[in-house]
Order: structure tokens, then sequence, then C-alpha cells
């Protein structure tokens, strides 16, 4: 079968399947498993750099009306036709993430070709593993996605067990730097399953800005900033965003060392099989205890600047 996804969570959805060598196109974000991505075409590009531009820059970029969501992204038609995809993998969950649902369809409507589009919209912690079954299903390997949906569940009980019976800390989750923008959809359950009370989002809530008076008043023990599509050195180079904020040291996430810079695009912001280890990532943040593998500082850093670090 022959596989485009236009999605980095599909990707790595497909590529926990065992079905990466499958893959004849993907999205110019789509990164993990890397050695076995790299070399598949890539059939998408993004107007913006957000190497270059702040995130107020991104954000007045992405609302200002030379862009439109998903316009953002280029979609080169003649190498997806080319490519000559069995099945075509995107999403109509953000309109910011990546191409959309409805543009793709159009696109493949034109296309010579059987060519079948689905859709991956998870809301929730449990609908991210579902989505697993999904395109399983439609790939053909059904039994052993339901088989890899169990062992990720198994994973998750761990993470639950681990945490039992300890103080569940209130915790706020950063999604963007500038607006500041609550993690929602499924960030609220891995932040539950790891021990925590999630704060300003409820789970498979798309959230919207929020003002710095807003955190402040919750008064948060932790903090979580874990941009969207930031890697955590380019979280660090806006730092100052949060620490020059009025009142930003008073916070007792700040008073306590509790802020933490996690690697948002691997473990938080892409509704993959990832979202798994955020969740363990999560544990070691936010109760200091093991769930799975030992937690690397690629994954979770603390902020700069906090007492005792």
């Amino acid at each position: 079968m022959r596989i485009v996804s236009l999605l980095p969570a599909a990707t790595d959805i497909v590529a926990e399947l065992g079905l990466s060598a499958q893959l004849v196109g993907r999205t110019h974000e789509c990164d993990w498993p890397p050695r076995e991505v790299t070399s598949v075409p890539v059939v998408t590009g993004a107007d913006l750099d957000q190497d270059t531009l702040t995130s107020r820059e991104i954000s007045d970029a992405v609302g200002g009306s030379a862009h439109s969501g998903s316009s953002l992204y280029t979609l080169d038609t003649e190498a997806l036709a080319g490519l000559r995809p069995d099945v075509v993998l995107t999403q109509d969950l953000c309109d910011v993430c990546a191409v959309s649902y409805e543009r793709v369809s159009r696109t493949v409507r034109l296309l010579d070709a059987d060519t079948r589009v689905l859709s991956l919209e998870p809301r929730t912690l449990d609908d991210v593993l579902d989505c697993l079954v999904t395109v399983g299903d439609l790939l053909g390997v059904r039994e052993r996605a339901e088989q890899r949906r169990a062992e990720l569940r198994a994973r998750l009980d761990g993470v639950r067990r681990s945490v039992t019976g300890r103080t569940r800390p209130r915790v706020v989750a950063i999604e963007w730097l500038d607006p500041l923008w609550p993690a929602g959809h499924w960030v609220p359950d891995q932040i539950t399953t790891a021990g925590g009370e999630p704060l300003l989002a409820t789970p498979g809530e798309h959230t919207k800005p929020m003002t710095w008076e807003a955190v402040h008043a919750v008064w948060p023990d932790t903090v979580l900033v874990l941009p969207c599509g930031f890697p955590p050195e380019r979280t660090l180079q806006e730092a100052e965003l949060l620490t020059r904020l009025p009142g930003w040291k008073d916070l007792p996430a700040v008073q306590a060392g509790q802020v933490w810079v996690l690697d948002g695009p691997a473990y938080f912001n892409r509704p993959g099989p990832r979202v798994v280890r955020g969740a363990e990532v999560l544990a070691h943040v936010l109760h200091g205890v093991r769930a799975g593998e030992p937690v690397t500082v690629a994954e979770a850093r603390p902020f700069p600047g906090l007492p005792g670090h």
C-alpha cells in the first residue's frame, strides 16, 4: 500500500504500526522516526519561518489577513499526484497545524486515482490511542493496531500506579507564549494521568488565548512550557516573555522551582503514540518518580533562572 501522511502524528502512527516502508510522501514537519522518514519525499511547505520570527509575529501572521489557517501550508499537488497514493492521512482538528482535510479532499478529487482520504480528529488521550486502530484498520493491520493500543494503555496504567496516593499539584500547561495559550485537547488528560490537576483547560477542549492575569490568579504549583511546534531550544530563546511578566517570581511554581520546558512537538502537541511518553515524562516532572525509561534533559529541563537551579 502506498501511504502519504500529511500530518506528523499520522506519520508517527504509521511507524508505530511498522509500516514506515509503505510511506511514499510526508510533510516537511514529519521527523519521527528520523532514520525511517528522512528519505521519504516531502509534499508540503510553509510560508512562515518559525526560526526567525517571534511568537507574536507568528501569531499575528496566522491570524492576519494574509493567511487563513491551513493556507499557511503549501501542498505540492503535482508531486502528490505523481506518488499515486492509495491512502492519504490528514486532519481536520486545527486550522494552523497542518494542511486541512477539506483542502486535501479537494486536491485528491482532481487526481486520476482511487485514493482514500482519512481525517484524524482526536481530542482526548483515549481518542489518540483509538486513532491507532482507525488507521490500522484502513491499512489492513487492525490486529497489530489493537495490540499496540493495549500496550500503550498498559504504559499509561503504569504511570497512574507510579503516582497513586501522592498529592496532586495544580498545573498550568502553556502551549503558546505570545499570546499566552493554555494547552487543551489531550494534554489535560496527560496531566491527570501523571498525578496532576490541570488548570485553565479541560480534556478535549479546544482552548483560546488567555491573559497573564488569568494564569496568575489560579496560582499554579507547576507550570509546563510546551509551545506548539517549538523544540526546547527554540522555547528558551523567548524565556523572557514569561520572566518579565508582573508577579512571575511570586508564583508558587516559580518559588518551588517547578517550571519546566518540555519537548512539545515530540510528546504533547501531536496526537500520536508518543503522548504516552509525555505522560511518563510528566510523572517525573510532577512527582520525581520513574515511569518507563529515565527522563532526559532533552525531554524535560527546568526553566532558566529558577531558585535552586
